[in-house]
């Protein structure tokens, strides 16, 4: 750019292209306060000295922007990152908030201030969105970061033994990149609301005050935050406020004589302004049976009276056993501050540094296990202390709105065994399944699954794999298709037990089959013939019309047990690809990875 008119002549060495020169690399905004500067300069003695500077006062100094990335399986990171952005922009943060699955890699090397809010899968895996990045940033191929400034706040939860694993691996390779914190790495359990707005207020403050420094002497003042954000109806009910939903019908699915006991449940959503979409979860906010909690006073001696304080509230011990504190299922951290209160237990304190020790000793015992086992004289406030709060259980939803209004179904698999010398029954599910009867309500709030959702083109066909439970989101989905007329195709491959006692929903499906609501229906029992037949087997014998569903463009589902069902039907659609195409095992594992980045493959898996 040229600071003087071309009839004004140009003091010795100050050409265009010395100033062009000289120029060279600055940015807009630099560029502008030169601009403002000189013409100050020159307005000097004319009594304009004063408006020029105020023009350069008025283009405060270039901040950094700020990229918010988030990587989700169920949608709760992008909740979080999009309330960040929100906060953001109320502090006048320029601010970009993108999936990770759409993020690319190579844009890494040029962010400034980066914030990454990511959950962890299983045992220690990244969800979905974020594999690409996440082997990306692991490998060789990773820039070094000297000039990026960061944070991660990481979702997980604590009944798996690898808690938070993605995000620690995230933070922990953006520092060895050379990249700084603004903000020390945040680790959130399932209830991770109030800490996530904590680090989203903490970091943005951090950001907030080097920006106002940057800008001191400028005529603006420092940014500001309005912190409010209007909460909508839907999230007016959480795990510390649920709608008290009672209880319509409760019917047992499975016929006499079947190793498994399954109930359909009806709860009334009426006056809630509750609402959810097919693939969502309904989590419902449990009690610990009464034995289980005698169980637990008996083994550490404490009277169930004895006065305690939780988060500033008092509650008698056996209250708080019994509605708040989690008894049924065995943590890390509680294991660690159960050991660090009993320190006379050295051989806990080395099942506690010893992982493969750790996930042998917490499968199948509970808190009355761990108390017996290792005896120790505790006070009720550091029994409570140790206990880790009874958190939600979530369950597919299996109904849907529009065929329902003001209504949620749900379908639950009671879960009992016996194991330790001792029977066990699971929290939620014994809950539902022998303390709540008809009329009787249960504390519930909805859980959006953001990437468990029906194709938005209705046209679209739909493949849909579960076994015993995870039946339940797809009896909403060919409820909600049926109702608005979709036009797309809906295949069903079903797996439990036994035809005769373990068929769920058998009437429904023949229905939706006969009247070709339903296009294909496959069923695997697996325990009707001498050699165990699953779904993934009926998948293989249907490979070339399930391949030819996939290459027009069909959505493929999968939900059910993650260990016993996830994998295995990973591995076979794999070998559907590999036989239908002719292609290597690489390509067609290659073929699985782009589906599930176009999200056309989608799991609910648990």
């Amino acid at each position: 750019m040229s600071f003087l008119s071309h009839d004004q002549t140009l003091p010795l060495g100050l050409d265009d292209n010395t100033l062009q020169r000289l120029t060279t690399g600055l940015n807009d905004q630099q560029l502008i306060w030169l601009s403002g500067y000189f013409y100050g300069r020159t307005a000097a003695g004319r009594g304009e000295v004063q408006s020029a500077l105020q023009a350069q006062a008025a283009q405060p100094a270039a901040a950094a922007r700020l990229t918010i990335l988030y990587g989700s399986q169920t949608g709760n990171s992008k909740k979080v990152a999009q309330q960040t952005a929100e906060k953001a922009k109320q502090r006048g943060v320029q601010v970009t908030v993108q999936d990770v699955n759409d993020y690319a890699t190579r844009s890494l090397k040029t962010e400034q201030q980066l914030l990454l809010v990511v959950s962890t899968q299983g045992e220690g895996e990244p969800p979905v969105a974020a594999e690409e990045l996440h082997q990306f940033l692991l490998s060789n191929r990773a820039p070094k970061l000297p000039d990026l400034r960061y944070s991660v706040l990481a979702l997980g939860d604590k009944s798996y033994l690898q808690f938070c694993q993605t995000g620690r691996e995230f933070d922990e390779r953006l520092a060895e990149l050379g990249a700084q914190r603004l903000l020390e790495r945040v680790e959130c359990d399932v209830d991770y609301q109030e800490a996530a707005q904590t680090w989203a207020d903490r970091v943005l403050e951090v950001i907030a005050a080097e920006a106002n420094a940057g800008n001191a002497g400028s005529s603006h003042g420092p940014l500001t935050a309005t912190e409010t954000l209007v909460a909508s109806a839907q999230e007016a009910y959480s795990h510390h406020n649920p709608f008290e939903a009672t209880v319509l019908e409760k019917i047992q699915l499975n016929g006499r004589g079947s190793s498994k006991e399954t109930y359909h449940i009806e709860l009334s959503l009426a006056d809630s302004g509750l609402h959810y979409e097919p693939g969502d979860a309904l989590s419902v906010v449990p009690r610990n049976g009464e034995a289980l909690v005698a169980e637990v006073l008996q083994a550490a001696h404490l009277d169930g009276a004895a006065p305690i304080q939780l988060s500033g509230v008092e509650f008698e011990l056996g209250t708080a056993l019994t509605q708040k504190l989690e008894l049924s299922v065995l943590t890390r951290d509680v294991l660690e501050r159960y050991a660090a209160a009993a320190p006379q237990h050295k051989p806990l304190a080395d099942i506690v540094t010893d992982i493969p020790q750790l996930q042998q000793y917490v499968y199948g015992r509970d808190v009355a296990d761990l108390l017996r086992e290792f005896p120790a004289e505790l006070s009720a406030e550091q029994l409570a202390a140790v206990l880790r709060p009874l958190p939600a259980r979530a369950y597919s939803i299996a109904s849907s709105l529009l065929v329902h209004p003001e209504e949620v179904h749900l379908t639950v698999g009671a879960v009992r065994y016996a194991t330790h010398g001792r029977t066990k029954h699971g929290v939620c599910s014994s809950h539902l399944a022998d303390r709540l009867a008809i009329d009787h309500t249960a504390r519930v709030f909805v859980e959006r699954n953001e990437y468990f959702k029906l194709p938005q083109d209705a046209a679209t066909d739909i493949i849909m794999v579960g076994a015993g439970t995870g039946v339940a989101p797809f009896r909403a989905f060919v409820e909600e298709r049926v109702e608005l007329g979709a036009e797309g195709r809906n295949w069903l491959f079903f797996g439990n037990p036994n035809f005769t006692t373990d068929f769920l929903y058998q009437t429904e499906w023949l229905q939706h089959l006969k009247r070709g609501t339903l296009r294909h229906l496959d069923v695997a029992f697996s325990r009707d013939q001498a050699q165990k037949i699953y779904v993934q087997h009926r998948l293989l014998e249907k490979s070339r019309d399930v391949y030819g569903w996939l290459e027009n463009g069909a959505h493929f589902y999968v939900c059910g047990d993650k260990a016993r069902l996830g994998s295995a039907i990973q591995e076979a659609l794999k070998q559907v690809v590999q036989q239908e195409a002719g292609c290597s095992a690489e390509d067609a594992a290659d073929y699985l990875r782009a589906l599930k980045k176009q999200r056309r493959y989608l799991e609910d898996v648990y």
